[in-house]
């Protein structure tokens, strides 16, 4: 189904993992894409995938806590495509998996630097084009750590739950200018982050999840491609779980 035909992306996080299958599953349908993501090999790689797919890519080598950097991102896109239309802000990072008196001040304002601030940084650059044509689509990806607070992952599911809060707060402000802002908070996802995880806290995890297992990336995926499209019209400000059952509200 190409129901993005004509659509403009921008995917952050769009070299690996989520961010990639979203990036190309939002092309299968129609989208144009932007590749986003500070790994400048893996990014052009994913550039040609999207392209292999008959659809118009580009990839922008952009660190997203550096304001200047985001800014001239989204120029960058205006230029190449005239317009955006979609804005998926996947990229982020997990941090130490230490006990919070072990937790460096670093590693925290990192954490939050690229979780939080990158996802600020980016919708304040793409939300002015997108009140000037008076139609958009934000999906923020959260996390269940940004709900229920994982152990020893302090820093991280405290960006997630600010990712929720901001959310919410930015829907708001734009509801009635036509423009659809969510967020998405899957439990651990199968990709290259999972398998970093030491074999205990892969456990712990993995035994908060009724269906008894990882997701996939393309299950998450496929929720995202819905928040996008225009199928999604009435919902906004919403944190949408994808977890195996694991959310408990």
């Amino acid at each position: 189904m190409e129901d993005l035909l004509g659509k403009i992306s921008i995917v952050t996080g769009g070299v690996m993992g989520i961010g990639r299958e979203i990036a190309l599953r939002l092309a299968r349908d129609g989208s144009d894409i932007a590749v986003v993501d500070i790994e400048k090999e893996g990014g052009q790689k994913a550039a040609d995938e999207v392209r292999s797919m008959g659809r118009k890519s580009v990839f922008l080598e952009v660190d997203v806590t550096r304001w200047d950097q985001v800014r001239a991102m989204v120029d960058g896109v205006l230029k190449h495509f005239n317009k955006v239309d979609i804005l998926v802000n996947s990229a982020g990072i997990v941090g130490p998996i230490v006990p919070l008196w072990e937790y460096s001040v670093e590693d925290w304002d990192r954490v939050m630097a690229v979780n939080l601030r990158g996802t600020f940084l980016c919708c304040k650059a793409v939300i002015v084009p997108m009140l000037e044509q008076k139609s958009g689509r934000i999906v923020n990806v959260a996390s269940m750590a940004g709900k229920e607070g994982n152990p020893m992952m302090n820093a991280y599911s405290t960006s997630k739950a600010a990712v929720i809060g901001f959310t919410k707060s930015l829907a708001r402000e734009v509801a009635q200018q036509n423009i659809i802002v969510n967020c998405i908070a899957p439990t651990v996802i199968a990709t290259r982050i999972a398998d970093s995880l030491g074999e205990e806290q892969r456990e712990i995890l993995l035994s908060k999840i009724p269906m008894g297992r990882f997701g996939k990336t393309s299950e998450v995926a496929a929720l995202v491609k819905f928040l996008v499209s225009e199928e999604c019209t009435f919902s906004t400000g919403q944190c949408y779980d994808i977890s195996g059952g694991r959310a408990v509200y």
